[in-house]
C-alpha cells in the first residue's frame, strides 16, 4: 500500500529537460525502510503458500499490462530520468 512518510515529508520528481516538477513523492527513512521489509517478510509466506499456477497467472498479467502501457511507460521513464524514449521503451 502506499504510504507517506512518518513525518509527511517529500521529495519533487522534476523532468531534468524542463525542470518541470512531474510528481510529490515520500521521503521516506530508516523506520519507513524497516517497516516496508518486515511486511515484505510477513507477505511472503502467503505468496509462497499459492500454487504455482497462480503466482503465474498473477505475474502474467502484471507483464501484460506493463505491454499494454509501454508507451506510456517509456515516456514517464524519459520523463523523470531523462532516458532516451527509445532505450526506455526497450527496458520495459
Amino acid at each position: 500500500r502506499w504510504c507517506d512518510a512518518d513525518n509527511h515529508a517529500t521529495i519533487t520528481v522534476t523532468d531534468p529537460a524542463t525542470g518541470q516538477a512531474l510528481a510529490q513523492v515520500p521521503d521516506m527513512g530508516e523506520a519507513e525502510t524497516r517497516r516496508a521489509i518486515i511486511a515484505a517478510r510477513d507477505a511472503l509466506p502467503a505468496w509462497r503458500a499459492r500454487p504455482a499456477q497462480e503466482r503465474s497467472q498473477i505475474l502474467r498479467r502484471w507483464f501484460d499490462l506493463m505491454i499494454q502501457h509501454d508507451a506510456e511507460l517509456a515516456r514517464l521513464m524519459t520523463r523523470e530520468q531523462g532516458k532516451p524514449l527509445a532505450e526506455a521503451l526497450g527496458e520495459i
